[in-house]
């Protein structure tokens, strides 16, 4: 069982504030990689994840992004910290939540695509000109962020 399994078994569905981590892979035409997710259905948002007891945030990053997608990033660059969202996030099973996001960009990465089936349909990468419709609302200022001061 890890950390988050473990800590939500002691305080049910009660609000967390939970750590994470998600990864601005921008490939070498500009354009950043999207992960089209299993839950919520239809959404799309940044390859990342929870942080687990003992991992640094950028050790997150790293195994979110290869659990997920089967690619190996590095020379990862601190992107912004999101905190202090006015809203809650709620877990598909009902877990509440406020998240602290650490965002990171690279353009190094290599590997074979694993797509983990459990948690994404599919990932592609996007332009700023072709992005999804639905994207994940903290996923959303992310991107809009990098978006507005990135010039590809």
């Amino acid at each position: 069982m890890g950390y988050i399994e473990e800590l939500r078994s002691l305080v049910g569905h009660r609000p967390l504030i939970l750590v994470g981590s998600v990864v601005l892979i921008c490939d070498n035409q500009g354009r950043v990689l999207m992960q089209k997710r299993k839950f919520p259905k239809g959404y799309w948002g940044l390859p990342g994840g929870l942080m687990e007891l003992g991992e640094s945030a950028e050790d997150t990053a790293v195994r979110e992004v290869f659990e997920e997608t089967g690619l190996n990033i590095n020379q990862l660059k601190l992107f912004r910290v999101y905190s202090g969202m006015k809203k809650m996030s709620v877990a598909e099973n009902g877990d509440q939540y406020y998240p602290v996001t650490i965002s990171y960009v690279t353009k190094t990465y290599d590997g074979e695509w694993a797509i983990d089936p459990a948690e994404s349909e599919t990932f592609e990468f996007r332009s700023r000109d072709n992005l999804p419709e639905h994207i994940l609302r903290n996923h959303k200022r992310i991107l809009n962020d990098f978006l507005s001061i990135q010039s590809f």
